[in-house]
């Protein structure tokens, strides 16, 4: 597959929109957010992240006619079985209002009693062209949960996460130090490596 010069984003997230743009402009892509083309949001009928970030894909690219780039992505917590997983955006309700999913998280800690903090951003991108499957490219970073929530440089989640190897969330640290080695970097640099 091979990228023209635009390319559009299929997510109506200002944060993954600004993020992925940050991430692309290296290559010389312009990015246009597929509320920005007025696209509709698909509802999100898959079991996982690829499925999730498949579908998106190829719903944007066949709705605008160009290649769509998707990333559904989330947090995955050990002693919640997983969750929120796939459903992390929905967990903010329709508000996206991630400061009370993070609550609910606690919460729901407290409420198991849990002490395992362990949890792992997952990033499933997938690129498609109008008409055609999607790529997929998956990354993770692993990590622990920390409350209460620290830093307003990220989004999401972050501030409630801290990468392995690191003492500050997510949302503490520079927006460039995360790019270099968050889940959705490091599923981008696989689509790198396959462009090339």
């Amino acid at each position: 597959m091979k990228l023209g010069p635009t390319l559009v984003v299929a997510s109506h997230n200002p944060g993954k929109v600004r993020e992925i743009k940050e991430l692309l402009a290296p290559f010389g892509i312009e990015t246009r957010g597929a509320s920005e083309l007025g696209l509709p949001e698909p509802e999100e009928t898959e079991a996982t992240f690829a499925g999730n970030a498949a579908l998106k894909a190829r719903a944007a690219a066949d709705a605008s006619g160009l290649p769509a780039l998707a990333d559904d992505s989330g947090l995955a917590v050990a002693a919640l079985d997983g969750a929120p997983g796939i459903y992390s955006a929905r967990w903010a309700g329709e508000a996206k209002d991630f400061s009370f999913a993070m609550k609910r998280i606690e919460r729901e800690l407290k409420e198991k009693s849990a002490r395992d903090m362990a949890a792992k951003f997952v990033c499933a991108l997938a690129i498609a062209e109008p008409g055609r499957d999607a790529a997929i490219f998956e990354g993770e970073v692993h990590g622990h949960l920390t409350f209460p929530p620290r830093g307003t440089k990220g989004f999401g989640y972050d501030p409630i996460f801290v990468a392995d190897g690191m003492s500050q969330t997510l949302g503490e640290i520079e927006p460039a130090r995360k790019h270099a080695m968050s889940h959705r970097a490091r599923a981008f640099a696989k689509l790198v490596a396959a462009l090339k």
